[in-house]
């Protein structure tokens, strides 16, 4: 189906249930863009979004009702691929709806979060392939409910998005990611060490992009960014920064010596 808004294919996009045909959207749209086949100044109607598609497995819970993991060293091994499977699925949810969303901002930032959209699609699907290779689906495991919230809770508000989702929630993932490598590594499970460090290569990126256009949002409301990024820490997501800091990535996805140094004071 051809959409001729870009605004209308990343809602339809964020609203497609089945997780292979969302994947498939995401790698389709990155050539219609660039030939401009899609329309980027007609707005297309917003919509609350309280849930984005997705498929009926896997059951959501909250984080305190999530089993603990089985001993049995596949079954765990799965289960943590699994829950990485899902991160990525609501990663490519996160980046149409900061397409989709936010529809009065310039050309380059529909770009880059249409290659973000296409990069999580990717993450998704070597995650998936290999969690099947284990004898494991998409679905077989419970999953946490909560990693939606905050795109509802900064729905209103791109320079509130672009700091806490990019900036907060996917720099989480530099943070902790190497660490897991290792133990992978450890535990002779390369191949899904070799995949997270496909994906933590990409994160660098992705951060990057939410932190440049936090920064033209600051610069646009003549605000400063120092002072605005401790302020939205503070309002949103008290008890949600956790150590360690790798500060060399966050360095790389546009933090600054301030910022590094205000979030050590602040992580628990």
């Amino acid at each position: 189906m051809q959409y001729p808004s870009l605004f209308e294919f990343a809602y339809h996009c964020l609203m497609q249930d089945s997780p292979s045909l969302k994947v498939d959207m995401s790698y389709s749209v990155e050539q219609q863009w660039l030939l401009k086949a899609l329309d980027n100044q007609n707005p297309y109607p917003i919509h609350s979004v309280e849930d984005p598609g997705r498929p009926v497995k896997p059951l959501l819970v909250a984080l305190k009702d999530l089993p603990k993991r089985s001993q049995a060293n596949v079954e765990r091994h799965a289960a943590f691929i699994h829950a990485l499977v899902h991160i990525e699925f609501n990663a490519i949810n996160l980046a149409w709806d900061a397409v989709y969303r936010f529809q009065a901002m310039p050309r380059q930032y529909y770009s880059d979060w249409i290659n973000v959209a296409k990069e999580e699609a990717y993450h998704f699907s070597i995650l998936n392939e290999y969690l099947q290779s284990l004898g494991y689906a998409y679905g077989d495991f419970v999953a946490h409910d909560g990693l939606w919230r905050m795109a509802v809770d900064t729905a209103h508000d791109p320079l509130i998005r672009m700091a806490l989702v990019p900036r907060v929630m996917e720099a989480r993932g530099l943070d902790v990611t190497p660490n897991m490598i290792q133990q992978l590594r450890r535990e002779n499970f390369q191949q899904a060490a070799d995949l997270l460090e496909i994906i933590y290569h990409d994160e660098v990126g992705h951060v990057n992009v939410g932190s440049h256009w936090f920064r033209y949002l600051c610069k646009q409301q003549q605000l400063e960014p120092h002072t605005t990024f401790k302020q939205l820490i503070h309002t949103y997501a008290q008890g949600r920064l956790r150590k360690p800091i790798n500060k060399q990535a966050r360095q790389q996805a546009g933090f600054d010596d301030f910022e590094i140094a205000y979030l050590e004071t602040v992580m628990e």
